[in-house]
């Protein structure tokens, strides 16, 4: 939990910067916070994430807003959030990242419910699609989950600030991520198994799990744990068992993305042949998330 003097608490119509008004407060992490706001120089919204005022000067902070910066200039994929410019310096490091139209997956999920096979088939292979160009450019984000995915055509995934080129992660000896959506190789750094391309495809696995039941897929753990287990469940525990109105090829794909060994689980372009014939079979049109064809 943040304290209000680690707040910048800007209103609607305070200046962020000369060009950035804002409109208002969007959420935010331990590092910074995310702003709506009328950028003058594109002359229309966009999403601000600043650096927190406590830690302006901090270098970890710092670090890791570059290593946004430097993959928002890396990766240029039509599923992926886009980057606009930033300023690294001063007062208020931020960067100005494109606003994306729709609700994030987590506050869909929240208040409907599971969705429907025509939105979460077609989430799927978005998702696919961008994990495919990842391993192209060599790129790992590492931090997917409901809450960094917006919905639209197509879906759209968020938040870069964790990504790495794959090099990087594989010799990562902390944990990085977001518990409930992490694959045993990121709950347990430098041990035999090592971030990679697949600890992506976990994510999707969990992400679309959550979609098609309306649950997550492991038990919530402690996070003041000292125990990896009660920690992490999914180190040990399978995943719970799909609604029976679940199709079968659904389940069997969904659950070969949440195995344990790395190596077990499908290709993102193994996924979207998968998931071809399925969406072939579903009424053409694509609302909230759906393609129309």
């Amino acid at each position: 939990m943040t304290r209000p003097e680690d707040e910048w608490g800007f209103q609607a119509g305070a200046p962020i910067t000369p060009e950035l008004t804002a409109m208002r407060l969007l959420g935010g992490g331990s590092a910074y916070e995310a702003y709506l706001a009328f950028d003058e120089i594109t002359y229309a919204p966009v999403v601000v994430k600043v650096v927190r005022p406590g830690q302006a000067g901090d270098a970890t902070s710092l670090r890791g807003l570059r290593r946004e910066v430097e993959a928002l200039a890396t990766i240029n994929h039509p599923g992926v959030v886009r980057g606009l410019r930033h300023h690294l310096e001063g007062e208020r490091p931020h960067v100005v990242l494109e606003e994306v139209d729709g609700p994030r997956l987590s506050s869909l999920i929240r208040r409907q419910g599971p969705l429907p096979p025509q939105q979460y088939v077609a989430l799927a292979m978005d998702l696919a699609s961008v994990l495919h160009y990842l391993r192209h450019v060599g790129w790992v984000h590492l931090d997917i989950k409901p809450s960094n995915v917006i919905m639209g055509a197509p879906a759209r995934l968020i938040d870069l600030s964790v990504a790495r080129p794959v090099e990087a992660a594989r010799p990562l000896t902390y944990e990085i991520g977001t518990d409930a959506y992490m694959p045993p190789e990121q709950c347990v750094p430098g041990g035999p198994q090592v971030p990679d391309f697949a600890s992506d495809v976990w994510g999707l696995g969990a992400t679309v799990y959550h979609a098609v039941t309306g649950y997550r897929p492991f038990d919530e753990g402690d996070p003041d744990a000292e125990d990896r287990i009660r920690r992490y469940p999914q180190l040990v525990d399978p995943p719970y068992e799909f609604p029976d109105r679940t199709p079968p090829q659904i389940v069997d794909l969904l659950v070969s993305t949440l195995d344990a060994d790395p190596a077990a689980r499908p290709a993102p372009h193994q996924i979207s042949e998968l998931l071809a014939p399925v969406m072939e079979a579903l009424p053409r049109a694509r609302l909230g998330g759906l393609r129309a064809r």
